[in-house]
């Protein structure tokens, strides 16, 4: 396919954040708050894609994201694929993976957890990746990531 024929239009420099599971696409705009941004984001919904069945694709002009935002997209979505653009062309691709620890990402859903009683960062650690299993530090209690609250 060649530039011309994309899909949504190409951009200089940014992020383009693929393979999205197409039900996945506004809770990831949402989590990375890319309404707030003041540079151009392009949303694309519902794309035939071999990888997920149908995809988001989202397009975010002069934006590089930090480690931190890429850890709290592996909790919504993992396995997305960052691509950096830099004067039209690809210059790196990232595939986001949940990384072992998640710390102030996620709410524990147990209510008598310290962190729902007391002012602190919540911590989990990822005891089971392909099946999205995390578990509280303090309470032990476990979570799958499709089901979570962020912070």
């Amino acid at each position: 396919m060649s530039k011309k024929e994309r899909l949504v239009a190409a951009i200089e420099n940014g992020t383009v954040i693929d393979h999205i599971p197409a039900e996945k696409t506004f809770q990831v705009v949402n989590l990375l708050q890319l309404q707030k941004l003041s540079t151009p984001v392009t949303i694309g919904y519902n794309f035939s894609s071999k990888m997920v069945g149908t995809k988001g694709i989202i397009k975010v002009s002069d934006k590089f994201f930090t480690d931190d935002e890429i850890s709290r997209l592996s909790v919504v979505a993992p396995n997305v694929v960052l691509n950096i653009i830099n004067d039209y062309e690809v210059v790196e691709k990232k595939k986001v993976v949940t990384p072992d620890e998640l710390r102030s990402i996620v709410k524990c859903n147990n209510p008598k957890c310290i962190t729902n009683n007391e002012p602190m960062d919540t911590i989990f650690h990822v005891v089971d990746k392909a099946h999205g299993i995390l578990k509280c530090h303090y309470c032990d209690k476990e979570q799958v990531m499709d089901e979570v609250e962020l912070v």
